[in-house]
């Protein structure tokens, strides 16, 4: 019985809650969750038929009844339904399918996003059976993961590169001092290669392709050692099945443009860094976090053009999650970061 009620006050739950990828922390039990952020339904009704890692692999092989989605667009929510279907999944899957268990949720959203969209997660979570919803701002959730001082009264900086979004942020105090959010992710990374692929030889290929492609041999700068990698797609001319090779060096010019747009960011708000906290940073450099953040060579890149010191997060992948499960033990700093905002 002791147990049975121990279980009840520890499923706090804590949710990276990521265009590509969700991940879910439950306290004293760490990350026991990561699965696409996709959902399998049936063509013309919200039925839900396969959520994660099941529906993924439908993602542009299924027949017309079956069409699988990813409601999240540019790390905010773009289909309300189906986001509140996929929560609920994930959160009865965490806890072995017990409905009686309705967990405090903390939910890391991009700091960029609307009054409107803060609101639709927080409804999200609590129709998918949560008791209460706190939201924490990417960005912090990260640098919390990641085990920087943010409390101090110090510069911290952290680049976390999702699916959908970059956000960077200039931390210091528990709370951030600047910080910004550009639409640009390991989403547009892909698309930067179907349509590079599309454009110089006339092949189609699907996200699932691309995404194989950018994390096989894809990088932001030369790394000494260029590679090659068997494509297998549709010729847009033929209409039939093609292969080719394409090298790394290809890859890096289709990918120029995204990561371009991830450095200006990270210029841009060391342009706004006031005077003390960039002193700070000459030391203490800025931290990469997210699945893009592991990119070949982009940390040496960003490091180029900003002339700072950079650091890849041991876990770059887990880095949110980990920091909204830092803050499932302390509720009452997520109540003094609202509160900072609300002020």
């Amino acid at each position: 019985m002791f147990n049975r009620l121990m279980g009840l006050f520890s499923s706090d739950i804590g949710i990276d809650l990521g265009t590509a990828n969700t991940l879910v922390y439950v306290r004293d039990r760490g990350v026991v969750l990561r699965e696409p952020s996709v959902v399998a339904v049936q063509t013309g009704t919200n039925r839900v038929l396969a959520v994660g890692d099941e529906a993924k692999r439908m993602l542009g092989r299924t027949p017309g009844s079956i069409v699988a989605i990813r409601p999240l667009k540019a790390g905010v929510i773009a289909d309300f339904e189906i986001t509140e279907a996929m929560l609920r999944y994930f959160i009865q899957k965490v806890h072995n399918r017990r409905r009686m268990v309705r967990p405090r949720v903390v939910v890391a959203v991009p700091s960029g996003i609307t009054e409107v969209e803060k609101r639709a997660v927080k409804d999200s979570a609590m129709h998918a059976g949560a008791r209460d919803v706190f939201l924490i701002e990417e960005p912090m959730a990260a640098a919390i993961g990641v085990g920087l001082p943010v409390q101090e009264p110090a510069g911290n900086m952290i680049v976390d590169i999702g699916g959908g979004t970059t956000e960077v942020a200039l931390i210091s105090l528990a709370g951030i001092v600047y910080s910004r959010s550009v639409r640009v992710g390991g989403d547009e990374m892909d698309e930067s290669i179907v349509q590079y692929l599309k454009r110089e030889y006339n092949l189609l290929i699907g996200e699932r392709t691309a995404e194989d492609i950018k994390i096989s041999i894809g990088s932001a700068i030369p790394t000494g050692e260029e590679t090659t990698m068997e494509v297998k797609g549709r010729d847009q001319v033929a209409g039939l099945p093609k292969t080719l090779q394409i090298s790394s060096e290809e890859v890096r010019g289709a990918l120029k443009e995204p990561v371009s747009a991830i450095v200006d960011a990270v210029r841009i708000t060391l342009d706004r860094c006031l005077p003390e906290l960039s002193a700070d940073l000459v030391d203490r450099g800025m931290v990469l976090a997210g699945g893009g953040g592991m990119l070949r060579g982009l940390d040496k890149h960003i490091a180029d053009n900003t002339g700072l010191p950079v650091h890849v997060a041991d876990d770059p992948l887990s880095a949110v999650a980990e920091g909204t499960g830092v803050v499932l033990h302390e509720i009452n700093f997520l109540r003094k970061l609202s509160d900072a905002r609300a002020g």
